[in-house]
């Protein structure tokens, strides 16, 4: 999603799936670790004498934004398979990328894409990550359960009622595994969708911005104001991450129209 591959490494885990290579580099286990301490602490303070630890909390978080992002990144590489594009997927820190590689027919290219295939390659993969956490959610509401893990979301997620409502899900393992999977699989696939540069959203608006004639600079534009906004609101609602995040983010596009304007784009 965010900066350039990582250097490969002996302690990386690499497979295999729909015969699209994987690659978890080792840093992405601490990113997870460092991302998902403070809801595995929250969680763990929720569950009081029936926690099932926080070291067991956090592993469970880190296996769950694990199968999340590697459907998010089988969204966009099966999406370029469908232009007839091979790809390959890594893991890392900064969290996932569908990395295009070899055309499987003349016809086809990375840079011979449309913008109307870009798009849909740049959707695919925060839908389908949706789409899993959605199917979660239906699962545990025809379960008759609630889902605790949208009163820990930001407002404009926990204002539907039905949510939130109903049993309490009784298994602590089930409580922690519900929410770790349904918060990066709904909330981060949210954000993704943000239209900042590059973050699929920022993808999806540049192509969008393409179609309409604009250029470049107003894509990045779009993404400074949006990033401000966001990383605003992230600061004054005690989410420091959110904020760094998309100060940092924000600071990156700004530097991008810095550097189109000297080159006279």
């Amino acid at each position: 999603m965010l900066l350039q591959e990582p250097a490969q490494s002996p302690y990386d885990l690499r497979f295999n799936l729909f015969d699209i290579p994987i690659r978890v580099s080792w840093t992405f286990w601490i990113a997870a670790f460092v991302f998902g301490y403070s809801l595995s602490q929250s969680l763990d303070f929720i569950l009081g004498a029936n926690s099932i630890g926080l070291l067991q909390t956090l592993l469970v978080w880190s296996a769950c934004l694990f199968v999340s992002i590697v459907i998010h990144e089988l969204g966009h590489s099966l999406a370029f398979r469908r232009y007839g594009i091979d790809s390959s997927i890594v893991l890392y820190h900064f969290g996932g990328m569908a990395i295009p590689g070899r055309a499987r027919t003349t016809d086809h290219s990375f840079g011979g894409l449309t913008p109307e295939q870009n798009i849909w390659i740049s959707l695919a993969g925060p839908l389908a990550q949706l789409g899993s956490g959605v199917l979660v959610v239906l699962a545990v509401k025809l379960a008759g359960y609630q889902l605790f893990v949208f009163k820990m979301m930001p407002q404009f997620l926990n204002f539907v009622p039905s949510l939130v409502e109903g049993n309490a899900i009784d298994s602590p393992g089930l409580f922690v595994l519900v929410t770790s999977y349904i918060f990066p699989s709904i909330l981060w696939a949210l954000l993704n969708l943000l239209p900042v540069v590059p973050l699929d959203g920022g993808q999806v608006m540049r192509s969008v911005v393409q179609l309409s004639g604009g250029n470049i600079v107003q894509a990045l534009w779009v993404s400074v104001i949006v990033a401000g906004v966001v990383g605003f609101y992230g600061f004054s609602n005690g989410q420091t991450y959110l904020g760094i995040l998309f100060l940092m983010l924000g600071w990156t596009n700004f530097q991008a129209i810095q550097q189109s304007n000297r080159m006279g784009y």
